[in-house]
């Protein structure tokens, strides 16, 4: 548990000689295990409610479709806001930058500046829809980054399937 604490805390085998001025900034502003783990359950918590809760609202006539479409995109938000509560935001942000996530990084939140736009602005249902099955496949494709082969099991899967 302890191993687990530093490396989610950056401890563990940093190099941290060649601090940057927002390294050590993030490390003067670090919170205890305790308050990251409530931070972490209680965002994550609130983006599961969203996404729950805008399905449920997926068929109300009328407006169904709209308040969906922000609630699943709020969720994902709180979803991502809730990691940065165990790395950081500063490793968390290099984490969604690395070139084995960028590109899932830039299609998810692509996906979710669009699925509020069509919901808002172009108030189109189809693709506020359109957008919102994106994210959900850029989400899941970003989340399998984090676990090892696991895109490739993935890829191999739909291969042997088609």
């Amino acid at each position: 548990m302890d191993k687990l604490k530093k490396v989610l805390s950056g401890e563990d085998g940093g190099n941290s000689n060649g601090a940057g001025v927002l390294e050590r900034a993030n490390e003067a502003s670090t919170l205890s295990w305790g308050t990251r783990m409530k931070g972490f359950l209680i965002c994550f918590t609130l983006g599961m409610l969203c996404s729950i809760l805008g399905t449920c609202m997926l068929w109300l006539p009328l407006f169904g479709l709209t308040v969906f479409a922000v609630l699943y995109s709020v969720g994902n938000i709180c979803a991502l806001a809730s990691t940065m509560f165990l790395v950081g935001p500063l490793k968390q942000l290099k984490s969604m930058c690395a070139k084995e996530r960028a590109f899932a990084t830039i299609i998810m939140l692509v996906c979710l500046a669009l699925t509020l736009c069509s919901a808002f602005w172009w108030r189109s249902n189809s693709l506020a829809l359109i957008f919102c099955v994106l994210q959900i496949v850029a989400f899941t494709w970003y989340g399998l980054s984090y676990m090892p082969f696991a895109r490739d099991c993935v890829i191999k899967l739909c291969t042997f399937c088609c």
